[in-house]
């Protein structure tokens, strides 16, 4: 997987990706928001916020900012936001999330749903997570891991070696992202049908920085 592989593979999903994957992923969209039990005022960032199905799920409140490499996708999210009158989104930015041009300590919370496997560098994208989130803040992970069943395993790690061409990886491994981010879990829940994909919920390891909060175009 690379960043031209993840684009060209979305540009030909976005025409259809909410028809395909609106309800089928809808619960762990759902869930990471209720989980996430934002605050007024509080400033989210969604990474890979794709066509944008999970923005009417926030409080209005709760100012959201999201990042796609995808312009195609963006561009649907960005008509959704107009539709729904979605004032609380205050940016949506093409934007590569292993490579955030956000200050440190930017926002309360993060989010990631069905992008880990998506990444060419996972642990690089964990890394910015953190990054741009407050020290004490969390970060939250929806996304398929590999299958503890022998046989589903199996398929998947034979379906693997076309990750360039369906756009994410079928085999990636739980195990191995805690154990190569280091991730401080302190809850872990399944979701979508069968269980079948995880939702993850971390705290951001307190750090050191002194750089001044994210201020968005047209703030105050």
């Amino acid at each position: 997987m690379d960043i031209n592989a993840v684009k060209k593979a979305y540009r030909r999903y976005a025409p259809g990706y909410d028809l395909y994957f609106g309800a089928l992923l809808h619960h762990g969209r759902r869930k990471a928001v209720e989980k996430m039990n934002c605050r007024p005022g509080e400033m989210v960032l969604e990474a890979g916020v794709g066509t944008g199905l999970s923005l009417p799920l926030y409080d209005r409140l709760v100012r959201v900012v999201g990042i796609d490499v995808s312009p195609e996708m963006l561009e649907k999210a960005r008509r959704l936001k107009e539709r729904k009158g979605l004032d609380n989104v205050v940016a949506l930015e093409e934007m590569d999330a292993e490579r955030m041009t956000f200050p440190d300590d930017s926002f309360d919370k993060v989010v990631a749903m069905y992008v880990v496997s998506v990444a060419p560098d996972a642990v690089r994208l964990v890394e910015e997570m953190r990054r741009v989130c407050k020290p004490g803040g969390e970060l939250f992970i929806v996304n398929h891991f590999r299958h503890a069943n022998p046989l589903i395993g199996t398929i998947e790690r034979l379906v693997a070696p076309f990750s360039r061409v369906i756009g994410f990886k079928p085999d990636f491994s739980l195990q191995e992202f805690l154990a190569d981010t280091g991730l401080a879990v302190v809850e872990q829940v399944p979701v979508n049908f069968f269980g079948y994909w995880t939702m993850l919920r971390a705290v951001n390891a307190k750090k050191e920085r002194n750089d001044p909060p994210l201020r968005m175009t047209g703030e105050r």
